[in-house]
This record gives C-alpha cells, structure tokens and sequence, in this order.
C-alpha cells in the first residue's frame, strides 16, 4: 500500500474510533449505575451535605432499585480532605463528590496552597440547590436579635466568642464582624455536630449553621434562631429577621450540588445530571429538602461551569468583605 492510499483511508479510520468510542460512551451510560457508586461527602454526617447525599443515593435506589449507592463521610479541613479524595479516584463515573459553595469557591480564598484546582480537576454535574445560614444562640441567651449581639459585642469588645466549621458559617461571622465594627473570637470546629453541642451547652455565644444543619437543634427546640443570612425571610423561619433588615446589603448563601473527577465519561454525566433532575421534580425529594431549609433550584451539568465560576468571585469579594486572610 502507498503513502497516498494510508492518507485516504486515515479519515475514514479515525471516523471508525471515533464512532466506536462514542458508542462505548454511550453503552457506559446506558448501563450505569453497573456497580456500586460512592458519593462523597467532604463533611460529618449530620451535615447538609451528608443529609443532600442521602436523599439523592435514596432517590437512585428508587428508581434503580438493583444499584448500591455508598455515602461516603470524609471530613475535615474545610471540605479539602474529602475533596481530594474525589480528585484522586479513578474517574468511570462511579465516583461523584458532593460540592458546595467551600469546596468550589470559597476555599480558593481561604487556603493559600489549594491541593486542587475546583474547574480543572473537576467537572460539573448539577445543583441541587441554595441555602442560607442561620445565627443561633442558646436558647437560655438574652440575645433576641442581631442588633442585640453587636450592642453586647460593642459593650464586651473581645469577650465574646463564636464556633465555625466552613466557609458557610466561618465568613458571615466575620462579615458581621466587620459590618458592625465589633470584635469577638472564632473557634474552628471540624463538624457541625459538635458546634451545636457545644452551643447548647454555651461554650460559646453563637454559631451560624447552615439551614439544614440547624433543622434539627430547631425542632428539639434547644436553640434560638435570631437571624437568617439570606436577602429574605426563610420560608420556614418567617419570624426570623434577615440580617440585611439591621444592616443593610448584608448577604451570603451557599449551594450544594455533585461534581465528578476530570476525565469521567460525558454520557454518564449527563445521565446522572438527568437524574438529579429528576430527583429534583420529585416532590417527596423536593420537599425532604426544603423542609430542612435548602431553596431548590436545580442546575443541569450545561449551567453548573458558569456558575461555579461566578460564585468563586462572590465568594472572594465575601472574604474579602469579612477580612478573612487565607491560611
């Protein structure tokens, strides 16, 4: 065969692998979930991560009801060590990391030398949805509002203390901080159960907990919401304030959705973005969810790179609003 009889057939060869790998693409996706999958959640459980993750492995249960789906607690150092771990599984699409608004955006402020990098060692999957954090304090605290907090903060500048464990509860203290002009401490907790214990037994003053982290301390009535960090009442919490009504363009809400490992197949991205879809229209799901506090809104996998990319720039002007220098 000559040289010019190769350069013919090449196209044609090239257009056989190319056809043959989009069909395995597809095959994947066709037959997935085949074997157990691991969504991993850079959090404790009992977290709003954690409980997100649940509902979803219950929702694919559901609806593939031979698939074994493993929640997968890894917390620890704002979100970064479970993170990694999803950076470094084998991306077949049997790997998924439950993300949020610390793993994919603030904590490239926060953290000097981040181990991975949220848009290339990641692509998006999908949003479940929006959350606001909620400023608790014992329920025996003479604190009944915000104003009342920063009239102590300013009366014992210093004395007064608060516990945080991400982005989600560590930045709106601060931003507070520098909005009022006061000065108190934070304590780095490494999950939110351990905040709310020691908030109850008032090891601290206050605490900011995402909404579906303080859902339950809520219902057992043992602590006191006295403000919500998003433009406007929660739906559940109408009598709290937001924050914003005593400090004007006061704001800050978080997200959790799914990401998987760079490389894993587009088709089974898609397909598991469909899901999530899914799950999200399904009202015993949606509601599960909203009850806890989470503001559903769900991102299919072609919307989720522009807003990731829009909220780490929210997230930075967030920092640097509350004057959080990075570790």
């Amino acid at each position: 065969m000559n040289i010019g009889s190769i350069r013919r057939l090449a196209p044609a060869g090239l257009l056989a692998c190319a056809a043959a790998w989009t069909g395995a693409a597809h095959g994947q996706a066709s037959d997935w979930p085949s074997r157990p999958v691991t969504i991993i959640v850079p959090s404790a459980a009992g977290g709003a991560a954690d409980f997100s993750a649940r509902v979803f492995a219950g929702y694919i249960a559901k609806v593939h009801p031979k698939a074994t789906v493993v929640v997968d607690d890894r917390p620890g150092a704002g979100g970064v060590i479970g993170t990694m771990a999803a950076k470094e599984a084998k991306p077949d699409g049997y790997t998924f990391l439950l993300s949020t608004n610390s793993t994919h955006a603030a904590n490239l402020s926060l953290y000097k030398d981040l181990r991975y990098d949220p848009v290339k060692d990641f692509v998006p999957v999908g949003r479940f949805g929006t959350f606001g954090s909620v400023l608790m304090v014992p329920k025996e605290s003479p604190f009944r509002s915000v104003q009342d907090l920063i009239a102590q903060a300013k009366a014992q500048p210093g004395r007064m203390s608060f516990g945080y464990y991400s982005s989600s509860s560590q930045v709106p203290a601060e931003m507070l901080k520098a909005a009022a002009g006061v000065v108190y401490e934070g304590a780095a907790y490494k999950n939110v159960t351990q905040i709310i214990t020691d908030l109850i037994g008032k090891q601290f003053d206050f605490a900011f907990l995402d909404a579906l982290s303080a859902a339950p301390a809520l219902q057992n009535d043992r602590l006191k919401p006295i403000g919500v960090t998003t433009p406007r009442r929660l739906p559940q919490l109408p009598d709290v304030p937001a924050i914003g009504e005593a400090i004007p363009g006061y704001e800050m809400q978080g997200w959790l959705g799914l990401t998987a490992p760079a490389g894993t197949p587009p088709a089974i991205v898609e397909t598991v973005s469909a899901l999530m879809g899914k799950a999200m229209a399904d009202p015993e799901v949606r509601q599960s969810l909203e009850a806890k506090g989470m503001q559903a809104g769900f991102l299919p996998a072609r919307d989720m790179g522009a807003f990731i990319a829009a909220d780490i720039v929210r997230w930075r002007d967030w920092v640097r609003m509350a004057n959080i220098p990075p570790n």
